[in-house]
């Protein structure tokens, strides 16, 4: 939704007439519409007309009639529709909180600020909220709308993040300010030449399902013994075509093994450097893996079915925490790894283990182990579920190289426990759950509030699913018949991507 600014709108001094719009709906009647800035006039506080001592009968049966007939609209705004909103607070991601000022109706507007009150059309209505990764399209799309239908095919191809709301338009990317430098040559080399007709490459359409490039993820890391960079290239395709790819290989391999920047502090400390200041500085190789990971679905899904090495291993590694970590192209790892130590930093602080050795951990949706395994070192046990099997195979890898032995993985899928879940472990005295942005399951969420262990840390990526989640915990559900046992102690937003609205949460409940 789309709500521009302008005088008479924005009202900063106190607003008694908010106080008229508090009458929030149930939380169930919580939706998302887009909302456009209508041609109306905008609605001013303190326009209406002061009362007169004298009333007209006619005026009263008008009014009455126009009551009635705002008592029978229906509550849930339809497309097209003009409202007249006033914006209370911002949500995630930076939307104006608005209410309809006649029912309370919950909507969401971009652009717009606490204490706007104006006139807004439903443009559209959505039923939810809802490493580096770059898609591969078949239309280039650039703020204000998609690049001209005259551009040839080729030119037109995108490579770049999905835009926020759509599947199918994509916002060319040429470098990552999260990215390494290393990484960033390689999407810009990738870049100059994947569009070339001669190399008869062509971007998979969501539309038909026709085409071979779906995505491109690049991931960095550190060698553990060097401290020397490395870094995964992972083409996802619709198909395995090797012959396709080789130009694409050749095209990346020159830049990393010339060498990568270094140099060597007092300490022997190995650090990157920028390609401005080698002089004086030496030079080492630069480990680069390079895998093929094939994905048949139709789905939007980065995960391959089947992989395959183009050059180099299938994993690399990263330094965390003091511990080393080996990644494969389908385990889930922090992008941000500066931020990710700041991250797990956290967790550790609010898990507050004794550190004797006599306490059980259990860590859900564990990925590589990276949470459980930093946990390990004070824990008497830690147990760690995962859905996907080559996390599970890289966080008992992983337990194995930091020679952790009180860690045990298991691969299965959370959403789908039955009675028997739990049965292999005792009763844990921590619950460390880090879902994805769907949250947890009611299942998972149910089994938690019986099993009541003494404290869980809840680490989300999805502010509107945490909150959900924290709801369900702390109050229960009557829809759901739960009933809460948790209370919400502490809480900290750790910023992992800068100048984003993308934050992960950190939050401990107690067992009250």
């Amino acid at each position: 939704m789309t709500a521009i600014p302008s005088h008479g709108l924005r009202c900063f001094n106190s607003r008694p007439w908010l106080q008229t719009l508090r009458r929030s709906p149930s939380p169930r009647s919580f939706s998302c519409l887009s909302v456009s800035l209508s041609s109306s006039s905008p609605v001013e506080e303190g326009s209406e007309e002061a009362p007169s001592d004298a009333t007209n009968p006619n005026d009263t049966a008008v009014d009455n009639t126009n009551k009635e007939k705002r008592q029978n609209a229906s509550f849930f705004p339809k497309k097209g529709q003009t409202l007249e909103l006033v914006c209370e607070s911002l949500a995630f991601t930076g939307k104006g909180l608005c209410k309809v000022s006649d029912t309370g109706f919950v909507v969401m507007c971009d652009r717009a600020l606490p204490g706007e009150r104006f006139i807004g059309r439903v443009t559209r209505k959505k039923k939810n909220y809802a490493e580096m990764e770059f898609s591969f399209g078949t239309k280039t799309w650039l703020p204000g709308g998609p690049l001209q239908d005259k551009q040839s095919d080729a030119a037109g191809y995108a490579l770049g993040l999905h835009v926020p709301g759509f599947f199918d338009k994509f916002l060319n990317i040429n470098k990552c300010l999260l990215q390494s430098e290393p990484a960033n040559k390689v999407l810009k080399a990738i870049q100059e030449c994947w569009r070339d007709p001669n190399l008869g490459l062509c971007p998979y359409d969501v539309h038909s399902h026709a085409g071979f490039l779906k995505h491109l993820m690049l991931r960095s890391g550190r060698d553990v013994n060097t401290g020397l960079p490395e870094l995964m290239v992972n083409f996802v395709t619709s198909s395995y075509k090797p012959e396709l790819l080789k130009p694409l290989v050749e095209q990346i391999l020159p830049i990393l093994e010339v060498a990568a920047p270094v140099e060597q502090s007092q300490k022997g400390e190995i650090r990157e450097v920028e390609e401005r200041d080698i002089v004086g500085k030496w030079r080492k190789p630069f480990k680069v893996s390079i895998v093929n990971n094939v994905n048949t679905s139709v789905g939007n899904t980065s995960v391959g079915e089947d992989e395959y090495i183009l050059h180099g291993k299938s994993t690399i590694t990263e330094t965390l925490r003091g511990l080393a970590f080996e990644i494969s192209a389908n385990s889930f790892f922090q992008t941000n790894t500066r931020q990710a130590e700041v991250l797990y930093g956290l967790i550790e602080e609010y898990a507050d283990l004794k550190g004797d050795g006599s306490e059980i951990v259990l860590d859900l949706f564990c990925g590589t182990g990276t949470i459980g395994l930093t946990l390990a070192r004070k824990a008497q046990h830690v147990y760690g579920y995962e859905v996907v099997p080559q996390a599970i195979s890289d966080a008992r890898r992983n337990a194995k190289l930091n020679k952790i032995h009180n860690a045990t993985f298991v691969q299965g899928d959370l959403n789908k426990i039955d009675v028997n879940f739990g049965k292999d472990f005792p009763k844990p005295d921590i619950v460390i759950s880090d879902p994805n942005r769907p949250g947890m399951h009611m299942k998972l969420i149910k089994y938690l509030l019986e099993l009541q262990s003494p404290r869980i840390i809840y680490v989300s990526c999805n502010p509107a699913t945490c909150a959900r989640d924290l709801d369900y915990l702390c109050h229960g559900s009557v829809e759901h018949n739960i009933k809460g046992c948790y209370k919400l102690k502490r809480l900290r937003p750790v910023d992992m991507f800068p100048n984003t609205p993308h934050i992960e949460c950190v939050c401990l409940l107690e067992l009250h």
